[in-house]
């Protein structure tokens, strides 16, 4: 249950759900505001008061998280800066080629617009306006971004919360298909070429071979739900995949950017993906025969990122 203040003033929580590597948990989130020292996941009914045409800097520390801005007022600037889990085995030795971020903005977001600050230049992330879609974007390590949330006049005093949650990863190696919204979805359409999907199989939250079963299309959402039958799970972080369907197999739904015009067919492929807030979306998904030639191909020459059972 959310408590909030009785007062009309600006308020802000900061949440972690992921922060990896990160002690103390209160380290997750930092910053200043309102003249006071801002210290990670505050307890419900904890805010932080605001002054009116301020701009107050934070810094986001967290690979997941979620920040409530209650009576928005003046500005809030949220630096990236998260502390990102190590490489896996597979990956170690090598910098992530970019961070993704996306942020997916509660079903009531108002009050407030954001803006991604990429070299001091503003971009439009999410307006306030009706229905706001999760968006993405990419970033070179080296590059300075920060997220700007900007509060928006409103003649009456009526309550608005501008929340939002965030994802932070170093690890989208493999181009992730992403949501049609996103700002990194170019080229998400194409087929992954070998050496992507070598690396898909390592770094990827989830490794199923299976067969497709059904593919629904969602016009609003803009995007393709696919129903997966898992002839085997060689990794899902989480249980996305649960038992149903046909005996002894796993169901589960997968989803895809509606532009990338998937189709029901058959043959057996090996689907590779992230989960991105709580859904599974699809990264790479060779027929697996396909990929079959490609990792024996790799492992012949020894440029297997990783090793992996075939049979």
């Amino acid at each position: 249950m959310r408590l909030y203040p009785k007062s009309k003033a600006s308020r802000v929580w900061c949440y972690c759900s992921s922060c990896s590597p990160c002690t103390p948990p209160w380290r997750c989130c930092s910053g200043v505001l309102g003249g006071q020292g801002l210290g990670g996941s505050l307890s419900p009914g904890g805010g932080l008061s605001q002054e009116a045409g301020s701009v107050e800097q934070l810094s986001l520390h967290c690979a997941e998280g979620s920040l409530e801005w209650l009576y928005p007022t003046g500005a809030l600037r949220l630096r990236l800066a998260p502390r990102l889990p190590p490489p896996t085995a597979a990956v170690k030795g090598r910098s992530p080629q970019h961070v993704t971020a996306c942020v997916k903005p509660s079903a009531t977001f108002r009050g407030a617009q954001l803006y991604l600050e990429r070299e001091g230049v503003l971009e439009l992330l999410l307006p306030e306006a009706p229905r706001p879609r999760v968006r993405c974007f990419s970033w070179l390590p080296r590059e300075k971004v920060a997220l700007f949330l900007q509060a928006t006049p409103h003649p009456d005093i009526s309550r608005r919360i501008a929340a939002f949650r965030y994802e932070l990863r170093g690890d989208w190696l493999a181009r992730p298909a992403l949501p049609a919204a996103s700002l990194a979805g170019e080229g998400a359409c194409r087929p992954c070429n070998d050496t992507e999907i070598l690396m898909a199989i390592c770094t990827s939250d989830f490794v199923i071979r299976g067969s497709i079963q059904s593919v629904s299309n969602n016009a609003e959402l803009q995007e393709s739900v696919i129903g997966v039958s898992a002839a085997r799970i060689h990794r899902q972080k989480f249980p996305l995949f649960q038992a149903g369907g046909r005996p002894g197999r796993l169901a589960g739904s997968i989803r895809t950017p509606l532009r990338c015009g998937v189709k029901l067919g058959p043959g057996t492929f090996l689907f590779t993906g992230w989960l991105h807030f709580g859904e599974a979306w699809l990264s790479c998904a060779p027929r697996y025969r396909d990929f079959q030639r490609i990792y024996e191909g790799a492992r012949r020459t020894r440029q297997n990122p990783c090793e992996f059972p075939v049979d």
